[in-house]
């Protein structure tokens, strides 16, 4: 079953606290501009956590404005449809604003997941999820995958990177 592209309203409805009975819900975020491998393996950790993952998905505005011109490559619609194709991702939901502060307000996920690239005290949401009784989780990110890299190999013609054995 596919996951579904929700409203943040109709996330509420469906994962809100108040709906979960006994369910839980991960968090995690990000722009997704390319999917890689990189990616795949940190939303299967998050899903690994919890009953449900939502993934909170970057904008085209947001995209733009904290990575810059020519981003993002693909338009939102089209990286919430590749995210919600994912088995590991029950529902994606856009946000247009700087951070997901407001969605990861909105829903408390039980469990918040941020790769191990951030460090815990820059965790949008971090205060948030808790101060409601949840917990957050830096989970380790797969070396030698980033969309900005590819995007610069692909711009200079360089093979892509390699998977580590």
């Amino acid at each position: 079953m596919n996951a579904e592209i929700l409203t943040l309203d109709e996330a509420i409805l469906r994962f809100g606290r108040e709906k979960r009975n006994g369910l839980r819900v991960v968090f995690t975020n990000g722009c997704f501009d390319l999917l890689h491998p990189g990616h795949i393996a940190l939303l299967e950790q998050a899903r690994a956590l919890g009953d449900a993952l939502i993934v909170g998905l970057n904008s085209d505005a947001s995209v733009h404005q904290s990575k810059g011109v020519g981003r993002p490559i693909l338009p939102e619609r089209e990286r919430a449809e590749l995210l919600s194709a994912l088995e590991c991702v029950d529902a994606v939901v856009i946000f247009d604003a700087p951070t997901p502060l407001e969605t990861i307000t909105a829903l408390l996920p039980d469990v918040l997941v941020k790769g191990d690239d951030w460090p815990a005290d820059k965790i949008v949401g971090r205060e948030q999820v808790e101060a409601a009784g949840g917990e957050v989780v830096r989970v380790p990110i797969r070396k030698g995958y980033s969309t900005t890299e590819l995007l610069r190999k692909i711009r200079e013609g360089s093979a892509a990177p390699r998977m580590e054995a």
